[in-house]
């Protein structure tokens, strides 16, 4: 506590010592129940044991695993977080399709009918053997759509071409190669066969732009090759998903509670929070996942305030259900929060209900 706030806590001003007892309680309630590993991809390169770790450093109320597609870390990460005293829970990410709305975008821009989609509070790598083949194929199912879009933008960066398999070698400790891995490749392969003008002019010639940083160079990469329009998109097909009832009953049978990921409210999918709510809750859900840094900060003003709208609404509707609010920050990109910050007012609201949320599924 610092010892400004301490003197303020003993003046005689009672409204001062009562904003001091605020600013308190919000230097105890850091946690960031969303974090991926670098066994799915995380922006700082973290491990399992790093993300325990950074919890500890920073006496987080809770912190909470997240990877795509994998439960390879879940192991690792609850040892380091006992080991640390570090509350914790595990969960995972993929991809459904939600038969309901097939028509409409949900929260995968661009992808009607797909939709991002957790279960939370795993608490093993292994799943039961009546599982194993389900789990298996979610990997499985994940990796051969990264192998095609590869393939793909392979024809466009021919000179600097990379392999699937390499990349799964070099980039990953377990070959679960995402996107933003493959974006790191070819950024990699193309530094190692061109440097200075030489380079710039490749990319330039390539997709049309250049950025001498790293990070907005594989951004770049992401948005002209693999993104709608790019060579490497490839539109959803409800096919390559497990529907969101066979995911929420593989979720089930590991014991975990699935969990429906919110973006921000605005697609035709999310706009109508009840019925969102009912189908989910229809199919098990038993709490919701939100970023609530993407839900207040944008350029323009009217576009924050709709955000900030979207997301009192949002919350209000899942404290009404008793529905458990995970927010956190993903870490799945360099430049996103380790934590969010519950001083500023538009969070700060919410602060008990997310805090609740940690406390639900913390061991």
């Amino acid at each position: 506590m610092e010892n400004e706030v301490k003197q303020i806590l003993n003046s005689f001003d009672p409204a001062a010592r009562r904003q001091a007892l605020q600013a308190v309680r919000l230097q105890n309630c850091a946690f960031n129940m969303h974090c991926h590993s670098f066994y799915s991809y995380n922006g700082y390169g973290y491990s399992p044991s790093m993300l325990a770790a950074i919890a500890k450093e920073r006496n987080w109320r809770g912190v909470m695993l997240v990877d795509f597609d994998v439960l390879d870390a879940v192991d690792e990460f609850l040892a380091a977080a006992k080991f640390l005293g570090v509350p914790a829970a595990a969960g995972m990410e993929t991809r459904v399709f939600v038969p309901e709305f097939a028509d409409k975008e949900i929260n995968s821009p661009g992808e009607p009918g797909i939709a991002y989609h957790l279960g939370c509070g795993f608490t093993a790598s292994a799943v039961p053997e009546s599982q194993k083949a389900f789990a298996a194929s979610l990997k499985e199912r994940a990796a051969n759509r990264t192998r095609t879009l590869v393939e793909k933008v392979n024809t466009l960066l021919t000179e600097t071409a990379i392999d699937f398999d390499a990349v799964a070698k070099k980039f990953t400790p377990a070959g679960n190669v995402t996107e933003r891995h493959v974006c790191c490749a070819y950024r990699v392969a193309a530094e190692e066969k061109f440097s200075g003008k030489e380079l710039a002019a490749y990319w330039q010639e390539k997709i049309g732009a250049f950025e001498a940083d790293a990070v907005k160079m594989e951004a770049l990469i992401r948005a002209k090759t693999m993104k709608s329009g790019g060579v490497g998109y490839v539109k959803a097909d409800p096919e390559s998903f497990p529907t969101l009832e066979e995911m929420n009953n593989f979720i089930k049978s590991c014991g975990a509670t699935p969990t429906l990921a919110w973006l921000n409210g605005l697609s035709a999918g999310e706009n109508d929070v009840e019925a969102l709510l009912d189908l989910h809750q229809k199919y098990g859900a038993g709490a919701v996942t939100l970023i609530p840094d993407r839900n207040w900060r944008a350029a323009d003003p009217e576009k924050s305030a709709k955000l900030v709208a979207e997301l009192d609404r949002f919350v209000a509707a899942c404290v009404a259900r008793n529905l458990p609010l995970l927010a956190g920050t993903e870490m799945n990109a360099p430049g996103q929060l380790l934590n969010d910050d519950y001083t500023i007012p538009q969070l700060v609201k919410h602060l008990d209900a997310f805090c609740a949320g940690v406390d639900a599924f913390v061991k």
